[in-house]
């Protein structure tokens, strides 16, 4: 049986806004962690070089307090990182994810959603998240990393393990040795084969000296399963919120030009990264008249941020033409998504080909038995099967 809070976590969000500006939490061990879900807080908070992301600093802090405790911070990448590490790291693939480049993806997102849906052909059901959600992003992903498409379910086992709430840790270890011997083993094919692709970018960044082969593991890491995992859970529970709001289903199908303000909204209702890399306070830092000290581990959530309803009017209801895209689903600041703009490029076609081809798709079975991902950090399904009504 799925955790309530796995399963819809928005009444235990609007507990902690209404609460206070901050609240404690206690994770493994008893681990205390103050958490922020307010959205001028949040994003306050996002932008503020006072709150630390070096995963190292932040499990230093927390072995002092719980002894065994591991937060999971094992590989280093942009996310878990502060400058000047996260500069150096940023810099190298800033270019890969330019406006320009996105734009000229359309044309290789376009063919492969065309494919996905011309498989559903003549099929009264599917599985929206295994036959389309998932391997789309993870196509284009592999495209842009120079990884082999046909190892995709390798990729998401390896990022269930990873991100699961409260993973077995033989399971997790296992998954993270597995992943960086891949990783370590397409490095050394590339590096004798170069390609115009990011792994080739990370092979000549190793050899100057700019990167050491465990930081690009970690950046590998985050790439491939920030670069799927965001887009999945964005499709994923986009449909379902269409099912949910009829009405707002119907002004989509009647208008389709809604669709790039539609996937801000979409964004905004169901933020597929719902909590925000694990923070750490480098000095007392006054939050709302509530004084968090320093060397204290801080957790901001982005899906309590985007419901909150002293930012966004009747936040629990999808409205597409809201208006409003000042969600923090990217984040803000420092480490904003460097991959938005074609997660939302991604969104806007596949959702656009897909209510073309089936505007009228229904869940095929109990809504309850719906299942979620297992984790605190990510807000998406597992399986969402339909009646496709063709």
């Amino acid at each position: 049986m799925q955790a309530p809070f796995v399963v819809d976590p928005y009444p235990s969000l609007a507990r902690l806004r209404e609460n206070g500006p901050v609240s404690i939490i206690h994770g493994e061990g008893g681990l205390a962690m103050y958490v922020l879900a307010r959205y001028d807080d949040v994003r306050a908070a996002l932008a503020d070089p006072r709150f630390g992301q070096d995963a190292r600093r932040a499990q230093e802090l927390a072995s002092r307090r719980v002894e065994g405790v591991t937060l999971g911070g094992d590989m280093i990448h942009m996310l878990n990182s502060d400058p000047p590490d996260h500069t150096r790291f940023r810099r190298l693939i800033t270019g890969v994810f330019t406006a320009r480049r996105v734009a000229a993806m359309r044309p290789m997102v376009s063919r492969i959603t065309g494919e996905l849906l011309d498989a559903l052909d003549g099929r009264d059901k599917a599985d929206l998240v295994a036959d389309f959600a998932f391997p789309l992003p993870m196509y284009v992903i592999c495209e842009l990393l120079g990884f082999p498409p046909e190892d995709r379910f390798a990729y998401r086992s390896w990022s269930t393990a990873v991100l699961t709430h409260d993973p077995d840790p033989e399971v997790y270890a296992r998954a993270l040795d597995e992943m960086a011997a891949y990783i370590a083993g397409m490095l050394r094919t590339r590096r004798d084969s170069p390609r115009d692709d990011i792994l080739t970018v990370l092979v000549r960044a190793r050899d100057d000296g700019t990167l050491t082969e465990p930081e690009i593991i970690g950046m590998v890491f985050l790439l491939l399963i920030g670069g799927h995992e965001t887009t999945v859970n964005l499709l994923g529970t986009a449909c379902l919120a269409l099912l949910h709001h009829p009405d707002q289903h119907a002004r989509l199908l009647e208008h389709p030009d809604l669709m790039p303000a539609a996937i801000d909204e979409f964004l905004r209702f169901e933020s597929p990264v719902s909590m925000a890399t694990l923070r750490f306070t480098r000095e007392p830092v006054d939050v709302g008249g509530v004084l968090i000290p320093a060397g204290e581990l801080v957790l901001l959530s982005l899906g309590g941020a985007n419901r909150d309803p002293r930012r966004f009017t009747d936040p629990d209801r999808l409205i597409l033409d809201r208006g409003d895209p000042g969600h923090l689903a990217f984040g803000h600041g420092l480490h904003r998504c460097l991959g938005s703009l074609l997660g939302k490029m991604e969104g806007e076609v596949a959702l656009t080909a897909l209510l073309a081809r089936h505007p009228r798709f229904t869940l095929a079975v109990d809504e309850a038995s719906l299942p979620w991902r297992n984790t605190i950090m990510l807000r998406g399904l597992e399986s969402l099967p339909v009646v496709l009504h063709g």
